[in-house]
Formats: C-alpha cells, sequence, structure tokens
C-alpha cells in the first residue's frame, strides 16, 4: 500500500471508529437525557460547564453552545474554581461535569463544593460507575468502546461524544424554549452571521421611482424601464397589486420571434402570479426563493398586497444575505 493510501485508511478508520461512537450513543439515549433536559431548562441560575484538559476544551465549547442558543453557561476551570472562581456559583445553577474517567482529581475536589453548595450535577462520563457518576443527580452515558488513537491514550472518540452529548443538550434546549433565528440574531448581531439574520427585505429594496407599468402599458413603454432599472418591469392593475413581471430575458425572446415587438401588450409577454416577497420577510429568505427559482428581482408588497418595492438579489448578497 502506498503512502497516500495508507494515511487515507488511518483518517477513515478514525472517521468511522467516531461514526460507530456516535451511533451506540444515539441508540442509548434515553428518559435520563429527557429528564437532564428538564432540569436544565428549570435551573433558575446559570449553567457550569466543568472539565478539565481535553474534557475542559470541550466543556468551554459546549458552554459557548448553550449560550449562543439562549442558556445562560459559564464554562468553570476545576482549579481555577478551587483558586477563588467559586465565587460565581449559586444554588441555583446546574452543572455539568465532563470527565471520561469520572475520576479525575481536579474535578471531585471541585465537586464536593458543589454539593455543599447545593448545586444540580448533570454529570457526562465514560464511566457510568465512577466516584463523579455516584455524586451526580443524572449521568449521561458517554461510554465509548476504544479511542481512536491507536495506542489508545489520546481522548479523540470519546471526546467526539462528549461534544456529541453537549450539542443534543443545547439544540434541546432551544427547541424547548421556542428560541428562534430572530432571538439567534439578537444575540449575534455582530459580523455576516448577524447580518444575514438581521437584515431585512425592507432594509436593501427600492422604493422610489419604481420600475411599474400599467396593464395597459405596450412593450415600447417597457423596452426603457428595462434599460434603465436593471431588467425587471413590474406590471400593476389599477389597485397596485402585481398582475405579472416582465423581464430583459422575456424581450430578448420577443424580439426573436417578433419582427415589430414594441406594439405587444405587456400582458402578453408577463409573467403572471411571479414570485414576490414582503417588507418584514428575511433577507436570507428572499434571497433563496430568487435562486431556487432563477430570478434576479422581487416585487416587495405590503401586509395588503400592494407593491411597495423591488429588491434585487445582488444588493441583497451585497448586504450580506448570501
Amino acid at each position: 500500500m502506498s503512502d497516500a493510501n495508507r494515511i487515507l485508511d488511518r483518517g477513515r478508520r478514525v472517521l468511522k471508529s467516531e461514526r460507530e461512537a456516535l451511533a451506540a450513543l444515539e441508540a442509548r439515549l434515553d428518559g435520563t437525557f429527557v429528564r437532564a433536559v428538564e432540569l436544565i431548562a428549570a435551573a433558575r441560575g446559570r449553567v457550569l460547564v466543568v472539565g478539565v484538559g481535553k474534557s475542559g476544551l470541550i466543556a468551554a465549547k459546549i458552554a459557548a453552545t448553550l449560550t449562543s442558543t439562549g442558556t445562560a453557561a459559564t464554562f468553570l476551570h476545576p482549579v481555577d474554581g478551587l483558586h477563588g472562581d467559586l465565587g460565581l456559583v449559586g444554588a441555583d445553577d446546574v452543572a455539568i461535569l465532563i470527565s471520561k474517567s469520572g475520576e479525575s482529581a481536579e474535578l471531585l475536589a471541585l465537586l464536593d463544593h458543589l454539593l455543599r453548595w447545593g448545586v444540580a450535577i448533570v454529570a457526562v462520563v465514560g464511566n457510568p460507575s465512577s466516584t463523579i457518576a455516584r455524586h451526580a443527580n443524572i449521568v449521561l452515558d458517554a461510554s465509548v468502546d476504544e479511542e481512536a488513537c491507536p495506542n489508545g491514550l489520546a481522548p479523540t472518540t470519546s471526546t467526539t461524544a462528549a461534544l456529541a452529548l453537549g450539542d443534543a443538550l443545547a439544540v434541546a434546549l432551544l427547541e424547548d424554549k421556542g428560541f428562534s433565528a430572530e432571538d439567534f440574531a439578537r444575540i449575534h448581531p455582530g459580523g455576516a452571521l448577524g447580518r444575514k439574520l438581521l437584515t431585512r427585505v425592507s432594509d436593501v429594496m427600492e422604493r422610489d421611482a419604481l420600475p411599474t407599468l400599467p396593464t395597459t402599458a405596450t412593450m415600447r413603454d417597457a423596452v426603457v424601464l428595462l434599460a434603465e432599472r436593471r431588467g425587471t418591469v413590474i406590471v400593476i392593475d389599477d389597485s397596485c397589486h402585481v398582475a405579472g413581471v416582465v423581464t430583459a430575458g422575456d424581450l430578448t425572446r420577443l424580439m426573436e420571434r417578433e419582427i415589430d415587438p414594441f406594439p405587444v401588450p405587456v400582458t402578453a409577454v408577463m409573467t403572471r402570479s411571479p414570485k414576490t416577497t414582503r417588507v418584514d420577510d428575511f433577507g436570507s429568505a428572499a434571497v433563496h426563493r430568487m435562486q431556487r427559482h432563477g430570478v434576479m428581482a422581487l416585487p416587495v408588497l405590503d401586509d395588503t398586497d400592494q407593491v411597495v418595492g423591488i429588491v434585487h438579489l445582488h444588493d441583497l448578497l451585497r448586504a450580506g444575505c448570501g
């Protein structure tokens, strides 16, 4: 076997090992998981996620995921906890302790103090018979048959299992709380993600001098607007409702089959019942609709279905909605 094939084989072996461990974890998920979610959801305090070493890194990520999805959480390093950080602990808190062995000396020392405070304990452990597990209110079994590391030493499969359980808790909690995309946007206002989630169609659409024509117009009227207004014309009825849309592509196809296209009524060319969007729609939703249906612009409607604007795909993409 070549070096390249050996490397690929090793990588696939690791992924296979971790995939099988996650499948086993899924299969044994039961009412204990439900009780853990209910316990955390009912807590009046914060969630303390605790781990040391590689498990500490996983704990920090789980705490960040919980916080970003509507569950107030803090990573607590057990050593720091014993040197002053216990000041942030309250009796209404819930602690999630993550440990492969369930016997980590640092966690056991901290556990004693958490129990004295009356903090509820959820143990995510690789050994359900461990000391930490015996003192926990709820035990989530994160055990794995073997690590992906060929020596069985480096935490690999076990940390993947713990991380997946943490993600499962976070997602179950956000759904239990009805945490929405708008809630997510409010606590992620910065960067591309915030822009994508916060931007509405009304923030980007054109409102003035709209490219509209009445149903009595001809293609002679449409040609000028198509050239000046980015290739899309909205045909409206007497109530300012959308009757159809004419695009530059419609004009091109008309010219291919008509010697004199200008006298042709716009109603004979327009797309009836075109795709539209509304002022309060998320910009990302409008982008998805345009990309799915292959259109470059959408008429924007208000609550009475009247045309109040037009929004272009390129403008939405520039606003970070893609």
